[in-house]
């Protein structure tokens, strides 16, 4: 199981926080082709973050940022329609399969099941959830056929699944470079965790 110090999520929770400002929207030009951080950030809360707090303060965070683009002008509102609402469990499912992983983690080999596990459910639940909503609920689609969604799903998901692992690789990196270090600087400690 995967419980950082308090520290630690506290350190967590900013960089995530960081991560999600820089890359949602168009809030910095000059970042203008790096993609969401979205999906990837709330399953990494729900990995490192301990308390259940941080999910609804990265909801009105992702809110802020949604409206405060929208009303500025850098981005358009097709996106806030009432399927909006279906990002709640969306990111949620992303939330839980982090939280799930946390729970079965262990800095081996075995880990890459599990971990496969919840990032591959976790994100075709999202996907589900995000573009299904907007499809049957966003009133930009007239003859709406679960047929169609199916092909919209299969056309786009591999292009969310490939940002969305972009972010969980470097998560992936940046771990394993903590946890050795700690090991080489605390031979006698089992783990990170302490």
């Amino acid at each position: 199981m995967l419980a950082l110090s308090t520290r630690n999520q506290i350190m967590c929770g900013f960089a995530l926080i960081l991560l999600i400002i820089i890359t949602r929207g168009h809030h910095f030009n000059w970042l203008h082709n790096l993609p969401s951080a979205s999906w990837a950030t709330f399953f990494l809360a729900g990995l490192y973050l301990r308390s259940p707090w941080p999910l609804p303060g990265f909801f009105v965070l992702t809110w802020i940022l949604d409206f405060t683009a929208y009303y500025g002008g850098s981005a358009s509102g097709s996106c806030l329609t009432p399927a909006y609402l279906f990002l709640l469990p969306a990111y949620s499912s992303l939330w839980l399969a982090g939280r799930w992983y946390a729970n079965q983690y262990q800095f081996a080999w075995r880990t890459l099941l599990p971990l496969s596990l919840s990032l591959v459910i976790g994100t075709i639940i999202c996907k589900i959830f995000s573009s299904g909503g907007f499809y049957f609920f966003s009133g930009r689609f007239e003859e709406k056929t679960f047929v169609e969604f199916a092909e919209r799903l299969m056309r786009y998901f591999p292009l969310f699944f490939e940002s969305f692992l972009f972010y969980i690789g470097i998560a992936i990196i940046v771990h394993g470079i903590f946890v050795l270090g700690n090991k080489l600087l605390n031979p006698y400690s089992a783990t990170m965790e302490q």
